[in-house]
């Protein structure tokens, strides 16, 4: 007896009208959030930084672009470089937190990817756990073990950094130590990643060539790491020079960065278009620190894209 075959699948080919519409439908809730709470509050806020602010503090019309010139240091008294000395404060507590916590994590991951699986899983625990507490209650932890009269601060005023009845907070010593603490995390992971994926042949081979512990480093172990460590600026550079909460409580009013700026404008300040103008600025920052990370990805891994 002949054995029937199955008939071919008659269904709507791929491009019809049926498939777009199963697509669309598919897409369409992520599309929704995504619109909702990123493209519109993002088109008010620029909308709101070419707004004039009124007696009361509020945005209103007509438009103009007053709020950049006071968001470069022009006012209504002339010229002043206070805003612009927090930009640069901004950029300088980034970069510096951002290259100690690689420095600092590097080791840390290394070490992790080496380990027992048992071992490995706890430590991994260890360096995420703290993340899990809100990042107020930690600040508030750093502020009672930098206070004058503690270990920490006796051992500075011993090492004659401070004095004995000044602490290591307020300080900027104290932003850049919370900064670090609080985004060493997410540079350990992406680099933890990496040295799990390292072919550790490589490094054997340098070793057996003779090759110093840096030129190993160099040659063996920072390319195959490489995306792991752009991965890890990313998300360590975008919310540092954004953070309100550290320098506001660790640094008492002495290391004002940006996101401290754009929150009094929109509070003590009472100048919403001064405060969008400067979100605009934190944002436009952002896209081009990306942009550059992903260019020396490139450059440092031998023309290959390094993906953030």
């Amino acid at each position: 007896m002949a054995q029937t075959l199955p008939k071919p699948y008659k269904g709507p080919a791929p491009g019809t009208t049926s498939d777009v519409g199963h697509l669309l439908w598919t897409t369409l809730p992520s599309a929704l959030w995504i619109g909702v709470f990123l493209v519109l509050p993002s088109l008010y806020l620029v909308g709101m930084a070419f707004m004039t602010n009124d007696s009361y503090g509020q945005p209103s019309l007509p438009l103009s672009t007053h709020a950049f010139g006071q968001l470069s240091g022009y006012g209504y008294l002339g010229w002043s470089p206070g805003n612009l000395q927090t930009l640069w404060c901004s950029v300088w507590y980034t970069l510096l937190s951002s290259g100690i916590t690689a420095l600092v994590a590097y080791p840390i991951a290394a070490y992790i990817a080496v380990c027992r699986p048992s071992v490995r899983a706890l430590m991994i625990l260890a360096v995420v756990m703290p993340s899990w507490i809100n990042q107020v209650v930690r600040a508030f932890g750093w502020m009672n073990l930098l206070a004058p009269g503690t270990p920490l601060a006796n051992v500075a005023s011993a090492l004659g950094f401070t004095t004995p009845e000044l602490g290591l907070y307020p300080s900027s010593f104290a932003v850049m130590l919370g900064l670090v603490y609080n985004f060493l995390p997410f540079m350990v992971l992406p680099l933890y990643n990496a040295f799990e994926k390292m072919d550790y042949g490589l490094v054997e081979a340098a070793r057996d060539l003779y090759a110093t512990p840096l030129t190993a480093f160099r040659t063996a172990i920072f390319p195959q790491t490489l995306p792991g460590l752009m991965a890890g600026l990313v998300l360590v550079m975008i919310p540092a020079f954004g953070m309100y909460v550290v320098p506001e409580l660790l640094g008492g009013g002495r290391a004002m960065m940006i996101g401290n700026l754009v929150a009094t404008q929109f509070a003590e300040g009472a100048n919403w278009p001064l405060g969008a103008a400067g979100a605009l600025l934190m944002l436009l920052a952002t896209l081009l620190g990306i942009i550059f990370l992903r260019r020396l990805g490139r450059r440092f891994g031998g023309g290959e894209e390094v993906v953030i």
